[in-house]
């Protein structure tokens, strides 16, 4: 494959040259009509919703994790214009091969917010979304959903569908060798896999500077011989217009794509992660200035698109993301002894003090009740 072949989008911002695809700007003004997707005035709005419906309930998830009635949890924080972006461009059968924050992805497929607190409580049926065809598992182990996502791909070519894979890797896992692998064998074999590297700054606390000296992340297509872009994350039009080219691109056979997609975690990276240790507070607040909902609020409210009563819409996300979660809280499917008996023939001791306070947190739990 030529760079001719490219879709035209990736021809025109070439990562070799460190070009960045912007639609619109902070104050939601169009910065790049020529390339403005055609997007009518309910799908801009369903859009904005779903990006609001995503930050509720991530933010209630920190929250129910705070309180301890859930574990570890990542935040999503000022990366839902790529979650919703993606999520409006896979189609039924499609495949979804998530990282680990990804939420209104997940959601956009068919994943329930119910399926993903089951996952953080530690309930392993959580992974199994059982209304969400086509999505693999959550994947906490750096890099390794990559491998799949080629082998997926693989397995479509195969079977000669029309059918595109969409994976996500964060920019920590770049530097790790599952990445390169999964590209390669991609690139090789030109299977309709799209890659999309979240690049939110850090990885936990080692910022990107210290994970490559390239120019950008985008730019690491070039060696596995497939189109690259680097795109403004937090603006939902670019995302959609890298998603929409990308996707017809692996659609019709032409092999996979990589998507850099340019955003900050405003979050912590884990609720038992502190970024106030690495990173500082004026840097934060920089980026919050280009938080994504933000953006595409004042574009709706300067091109006349605006009439959401977004009050009642919250409160309205709150009780829908509350009723799931106490669904999921009272969820008993999950034996207490299947996350211990199985690891050993012989419970060793360690366990034995494992198993015994995880039995407390569950009467803790119960009580509270």
């Amino acid at each position: 494959m030529t760079h001719d072949d490219f879709p035209a989008i990736f021809r025109d911002f070439n990562p070799l040259e460190d070009k960045m695809l912007r639609v619109i700007d902070s104050e939601g003004d169009l910065v790049n009509k020529e390339v403005m997707p055609s997007l009518d005035k309910e799908i801009i709005k369903d859009a904005y919703k779903q990006m609001l419906y995503e930050r509720v309930a991530d933010e209630m998830a920190i929250s129910y994790q705070r309180q301890g009635r859930m574990f570890t949890y990542t935040p999503n924080l000022g990366q839902e214009a790529i979650h919703i972006a993606a999520g409006m461009n896979i189609g039924k059968d499609d495949w979804l091969v998530p990282a680990f924050r990804e939420m209104g992805t997940l959601l956009a497929k068919g994943v329930t917010m119910e399926e993903m607190f089951l996952f953080y409580m530690g309930n392993e049926f959580g992974g199994g979304f059982k209304n969400a065809p086509r999505v693999l598992p959550i994947a906490i182990s750096i890099g390794t959903q990559l491998q799949h996502a080629s082998g997926i791909g693989y397995s479509v070519k195969c079977r000669e569908k029309e059918e595109v894979v969409f994976t996500f890797i964060g920019d920590g896992g770049t530097s790790e060798g599952d990445f390169s692998e999964a590209l390669n064998f991609a690139g090789v074999w030109q299977v309709p896999v799209v890659f999309t590297i979240q690049n939110n700054q850090y990885a936990i606390s080692v910022p990107v500077s210290a994970q490559t000296n390239s120019i950008n992340l985008a730019v690491k297509s070039v060696a596995f011989g497939m189109p690259g872009i680097k795109v403004d994350g937090n603006d939902f039009f670019a995302m959609y217009l890298a998603y929409q080219a990308a996707a017809e691109h692996a659609r019709s056979g032409k092999g996979p794509l990589l998507i850099e997609a340019f955003t900050y975690r405003l979050g912590a990276h884990t609720t038992s992660d502190d970024p106030t240790k690495y990173r500082k507070k004026e840097e934060e607040v920089e980026w919050s200035l280009s938080d994504p909902l933000i953006r595409l609020k004042r574009y709706m409210e300067k091109n006349g698109l605006w009439d959401i009563d977004e009050t009642k819409l919250i409160e309205e996300y709150k009780k829908e993301v509350d009723m799931q979660f106490l669904s999921a809280e009272k969820n008993k499917t999950y034996p207490l002894e299947d996350v211990f008996k199985y690891m050993y023939s012989d419970m060793p001791d360690e366990l034995r003090r494992q198993k015994a306070e995880y039995e407390q947190f569950l009467n803790w739990k119960e009580s509270r009740q």
